[in-house]
């Protein structure tokens, strides 16, 4: 049975097709009330996955960093709110943050901004054209966040504490790049072991290849909860 805190561990289903995912979710069982669908495995078929997992009574998150001319954008949150999944991403600037509050206005459906991706550092943002690092750039998105009235950000393990105090507890954060103690990097740049992320002020982790590359993915995820629990006790 799980605990209270469950659904603070997002599991992101990162595998290509529907069935793998099936398979996962299955595996994983009871031990997973939240799972997030990203754009590898909506694109291959997995839209159909997010009645299925409601059904079995599984919280979704479709992470599909929505970003695009203001009126793209609020038709298709409106058209993703209809889906009933709990959380949707877009890119956090500040009209496609506008325009999907729109979208999602009278629906349960919470608008996460994506602030930097947890594979960018400093370098990465020179390169792409940006004037500011890493934590400027996050500071920034989150009050324009804030402004817009949308639920959450994305945002790393290292930015969680400033942002935390910038905000307080009128956003939602929500952070990937969460591996547990020894597990490996993967392309990750800017991570923390899920005690951490919780201690700096996460509400939600989001964990994938630690857990689906696991030899019991069940085992793995089981740890992690155990590990919330403690944070939270």
């Amino acid at each position: 049975m799980l605990s209270a805190t469950s659904d603070k561990l997002i599991v992101a289903l990162d595998l290509p097709e529907p069935a793998a995912a099936r398979a996962m979710v299955e595996r994983l069982g009871d031990s997973v009330a939240f799972y997030k669908i990203g754009m590898e495995l909506a694109y291959g078929g997995g839209f159909a996955l997010v009645e299925e997992l409601a059904e079995a009574g599984k919280q979704v998150f479709l992470d599909l960093k929505l970003h695009d001319i203001g009126n793209t954008v609020e038709k298709a949150t409106a058209q993703i709110a209809r889906l009933g999944v709990r959380f949707l991403t877009v890119h956090a600037f500040p009209q496609t943050l506008a325009a999907a509050r729109r979208g999602a206005e009278g629906s349960a459906l919470q608008v996460l901004g994506v602030t930097v991706m947890t594979s960018y550092d400093d370098a990465d943002l020179a390169a792409a054209g940006y004037r500011y690092g890493v934590k400027e750039l996050v500071a920034m998105r989150a009050q324009q966040a804030k402004e817009a009235g949308i639920a959450g950000l994305i945002l790393s393990p290292e930015e969680l504490t400033a942002t935390r105090a910038l905000v307080g507890k009128d956003l939602l954060l929500v952070t990937p790049g969460v591996r547990p103690a020894g597990a490996a990097l993967g392309d990750q740049k800017r991570v923390a072991t899920p005690a951490e992320a919780f201690a700096r002020g996460a509400d939600h982790i989001v964990v994938g290849r630690p857990i689906l590359a696991a030899t019991n993915p069940r085992e793995a995820a089981l740890a992690i909860q155990r590990e919330i629990a403690q944070v939270h006790a």
